[in-house]
């Protein structure tokens, strides 16, 4: 892969994470109610899930790739239908203080490790994240061991850039976040930025 490549990749990857979805409303969710520390191990649960579906979109479709190009063009209206709709949703509904309450939970490394995996494999914004734009990004049939890592821990950076401040500030300014005009904020941002990506993967060649 190219320099330019892989920036790519990194600028979508970062795009898609900060925009407030299932991960994030669970992350910022947990800050509330538990504080940083259960919150950062949460995070790392979303991060691996999110390495899981990147291994598997690196080994699945890269034997597709070199022979079915229309499954990609499938995949990707069906990424920008869904984005949309996320935004309708988000424009309409979105985050609220109930949803935050209810998912607030106890401490424990290892139970908030995994409910951030579990958040992360069973969203499927994320899949639909990852099939509708690394074809894209990435020349899946040129795509090599090195590359792999590197796009990995991209992946790893990338993340916890996005998502340390999400739960630094939940953390920090419970009061905040957790007041209607904040939330409505954050998800009229939220339907704009998923219009918006949806908008640009319509016009991707």
């Amino acid at each position: 892969m190219t320099l330019s490549g892989f920036i790519a990749y990194s600028g979508a990857l970062a795009l898609a994470a900060a925009i407030p979805g299932p991960g994030v409303t669970a992350l910022v969710a947990r800050a509330l109610g538990s504080g940083f520390r259960s919150s950062l191990f949460m995070s790392i649960g979303l991060i691996a899930g999110d390495l899981t579906y990147l291994t598997a979109v690196m080994l699945g479709l890269a034997v597709i790739a070199q022979t079915f190009g229309a499954v990609f063009l499938v995949i990707k209206w069906l990424g920008v239908a869904y984005l949309a709709w996320l935004g309708w949703q988000f424009w309409t509904s979105g985050i609220t203080a109930e949803k935050v309450e209810a998912q607030k939970g106890r401490d424990g490394l290892v139970p908030n490790f995994l409910a951030g995996y579990a958040v992360t494999i069973g969203n499927p914004k994320t899949m639909v994240f990852y099939l509708a734009l690394t074809p894209t990004l990435v020349d899946l049939r040129t795509i090599t061991v090195s590359d792999y890592a590197v796009l990995a821990g991209l992946t790893v950076v990338v993340l916890l850039v996005v998502l340390v401040p999400y739960l630094a500030l939940a953390a920090k300014a419970r009061w905040f976040l957790a007041t209607p005009r904040a939330l409505k904020a954050m998800n009229r941002t939220a339907a704009a930025f998923m219009m918006g990506a949806a908008a640009a993967i319509a016009a991707r060649q």
